[in-house]
C-alpha cells in the first residue's frame, strides 16, 4: 500500500462522515449565499474543526467565491478544500540538521507516546539513521520495558535507569551516549502527565534545562502526542502543553479510529502548531509523515 493509501484508508472514518454531511449541505442549496455559509460553517463544527475554526475556514471560502464569481454550490466544495489544505500548510518537518538530533516526546497517559516514540525510531532507521531512546518514563517500570521491546525490535540503543531514577538523569545520559555513538538522533520517552499537574510540568523545564546543558545550543524538538478520538479536548491539552513546555510540532495518535479527523485543522489554525506526523494504523510503518496536501486530499476524496 502506498503512502497516500495509508493516509487514504487511515481517513476513512473522517472522510465518510464529513461526506455525508457536506452532501446534505450542498444538496439543499440551489445557490451560494449566506445560509449556505451558516449550514457549512455548523457542519464543520460537528465535524471538530471547533468553533473558531471553522469562522476563520468560512470567511476564507466567502472571500474566494466572492472574489472568482462562484455562483454554483457544487464548486464551493473545491475552494473549501483549497482553504483547509493552504491553513495546514507549514514545516511540518522534523529537520536532522545537527547531530544528534534531540526530540522529547510528551503527552497525557494513554495517548500512544511510546509506542509513538518506537514507530518513529523504526522510520530513521529505515533511513538509515543510528537512533538512540531514553527511557525518561521512571515512573512506570512497564514503560521502560516497553520501550526496551521497541529498541530490539528496531535496532536502537536504550539508555535507562533504574525504576523510579530522575528522568533529568536518564536524558543527559542518553545524549552524552548520543555523541560517544556517533548517533543520529536521540528520542526521548516521559512519563505520561496530566497537563493540569504543575509539578509535572516543572519536570519537563528540568528536562529542558539538562538537554540545554548537555547540547549547548540545540534545536531540540518538543513533540506532543494527542490521540485523535478525543476530538476537541485534544486541543485544550495542546494549548496547556504549548503553555508549560514550548511545543514544536504534534504528533495525532489513532486517527483511522475516529471520526474527529477534523481536529487536525482546530490545531493547526488555533494554536499556530505543526502537525509533523499522524498514526493511521498499528504497524510500525503506520507512522506517517504529516503533509498537508496529502491530508486534504484523503479527506476529500469521493467528495469532490
Amino acid at each position: 500500500m502506498g503512502l497516500f493509501s495509508k493516509i487514504g484508508a487511515g481517513m476513512k472514518k473522517t472522510r465518510e462522515s464529513l461526506k455525508k454531511r457536506l452532501d446534505d449541505v450542498f444538496s439543499a442549496f440551489q445557490k451560494v449565499d449566506e445560509e449556505l455559509f451558516e449550514e457549512l460553517e455548523e457542519t464543520l463544527v460537528l465535524s471538530d474543526v471547533g468553533a473558531v475554526c471553522a469562522g476563520a475556514i468560512c470567511d476564507e471560502v466567502r472571500k474566494k467565491v466572492k472574489e472568482e464569481r462562484i455562483s454554483d454550490p457544487e464548486l464551493v466544495k473545491g475552494k473549501l478544500k483549497e482553504v483547509i489544505e493552504e491553513m495546514l500548510s507549514g514545516d511540518c518537518e522534523i529537520h536532522l540538521d545537527e547531530k544528534p538530533k534531540i526530540i522529547l516526546v510528551i503527552g497525557v497517559n494513554g495517548v500512544g507516546k511510546t509506542t509513538t516514540i518506537g514507530k518513529l525510531a523504526n522510520r530513521y532507521k529505515q533511513d538509515g539513521k543510528k537512533v538512540i531512546l531514553a527511557a525518561a518514563d521512571t515512573f512506570r517500570a512497564a514503560a521502560i520495558e516497553q520501550l526496551e521491546i521497541w529498541g530490539e525490535r528496531v535496532g536502537a540503543d536504550v539508555v535507562r535507569h533504574d525504576s523510579g531514577a530522575d528522568p533529568a538523569a536518564v536524558v543527559y545520559d542518553a545524549i552524552e551516549a548520543g555523541k560517544a555513538r556517533g548517533a543520529d538522533v536521540v528520542i526521548c520517552d516521559t512519563a505520561g502527565r496530566m497537563h493540569n499537574k504543575k509539578n509535572l510540568m516543572d519536570e519537563l523545564s528540568k528536562i529542558a534545562r539538562v538537554i540545554n546543558k548537555a547540547a549547548p545550543g540545540s534545536k531540540a524538538e518538543t513533540i506532543l502526542v494527542l490521540d485523535a478520538t478525543t476530538g476537541q479536548n485534544a486541543v485544550s491539552q495542546a494549548r496547556q502543553f504549548k503553555e508549560a513546555a514550548g511545543i514544536t510540532g504534534i504528533a495525532l495518535t489513532k486517527l483511522d479510529g475516529t471520526a474527529k479527523g477534523g481536529i487536525v485543522i482546530a490545531i493547526v489554525k488555533e494554536l499556530g502548531i505543526p502537525v509533523k506526523y499522524i498514526g493511521v494504523g498499528e504497524k510500525a510503518e503506520d507512522l506517517q509523515p504529516f503533509d498537508p496536501k496529502q491530508f486534504a486530499d484523503a479527506l476529500f476524496e469521493d467528495v469532490e
